[in-house]
């Protein structure tokens, strides 16, 4: 560990163990964890909606249609980067990568219209740099019980009969099988008593632009009641996420780290609430970022050595998105 990640692990032990509520914004690379109590949270930087726990009462409604082009890398752009990681996959090195990349959008709509008209369980608009509106549970903590969610599997609801055809595809069983078990491995380094509680449901998205069908599993495990000086430790050992990394977990975020064209700062990384009693994190995918070169939206899929790259393409495309209808 780093020296900001232990900071960071000891912060979270400390208020847990004095039930101090508290915000916990993590980046992909663990370089810039941040953890502050929910008193010290500035709504002028800070917004979060977590499952409808809020620090905001702002209220805005759409007086216009939403304008939102995107300009994704070129598929010949796409491919040499693609079969750097399928190369990893027949050399033996990973059997799933999250490969992601940047794409360029432009839209008649602020970060914080972004942020409060969104729908999505897990919301944050961080000093009007970034904007996440993710649909993906990290983990959850209750009662002494941790429940994690991973989501794998996307695809277009127009499309006949979309979620027998996801349900059925071996490409997706197989991603879905790999990211379950490695969930289910990542919670047995915390908890007790481990299973998988639902497997491969399907919920539905809206998008500014279509419905997606997105595939998920909840497993749990047991941690007691008494977690709450072990937050850090809990969350630090299951990062990254496994459903935005891969597997092994080790091995394959460094062929990320080394692969990807840019790199993942916040996007992909967790932010979550501790309310005192209870905890609640999500996984920052969905994710919009200002930068020098304007507005760019973050979105991968998951690679495997039955994948093909077109499907792969479009699915990354299809993940830039607002869902505000």
């Amino acid at each position: 560990m780093n020296d900001k990640e232990l900071a960071a692990v000891k912060l979270m032990n400390e208020y847990g163990n004095d039930k101090i509520p508290f915000l916990f914004i993590i980046d992909f690379e663990i370089n810039q964890p941040i953890v502050i109590k929910l008193s010290e949270v500035n709504p002028s930087n800070i917004l979060f909606n977590i499952n409808g726990k809020k620090n905001y009462d702002i209220k805005t409604i759409l007086s216009n249609s939403v304008l939102f082009e995107k300009q994704p890398i070129s598929y010949e752009n796409y491919i040499p980067v693609y079969e750097n990681i399928l190369n990893e996959i027949n050399a033996g090195n990973t059997y799933l990568l999250n490969l992601t990349f940047p794409t360029q959008i432009s839209t008649n709509l602020t970060l914080e219209q972004i942020f409060l008209l969104s729908r999505a369980e897990y919301k944050l608009l961080y000093k009007k740099k970034f904007v996440v509106f993710s649909p993906e549970s990290f983990v959850k903590i209750s009662e002494g019980i941790i429940s994690s969610f991973p989501m794998k599997g996307t695809i277009d609801a127009s499309i006949e009969n979309a979620e027998q055809v996801i349900l059925n595809d071996p490409k997706e069983i197989a991603e879905h099988n790999t990211i379950v078990d490695l969930i289910r491995n990542d919670l047995s380094m915390v908890s007790k008593n481990v299973r998988v509680e639902k497997f491969r449901y399907v919920e539905k998205i809206k998008t500014n632009s279509k419905i997606l069908l997105q595939v998920s599993s909840k497993i749990c495990g047991d941690v007691g009641n008494d977690y709450n000086s072990r937050i850090g430790e809990i969350i630090f050992n299951l990062l990254p996420a496994g459903s935005i990394s891969g597997a092994p977990k080790k091995k394959t975020v460094d062929i990320i780290k080394s692969t990807e064209i840019y790199s993942r700062g916040y996007y992909t990384g967790i932010f979550g609430y501790y309310d005192g009693s209870t905890l609640d994190s999500g996984v920052m995918i969905r994710f919009i970022e200002l930068t020098d070169e304007g507005l760019i939206f973050k979105s991968g899929g998951g690679i495997t050595f039955m994948s093909t790259p077109e499907s792969e393409y479009q699915e990354m495309i299809d993940k830039v998105y607002v869902p505000i209808t």
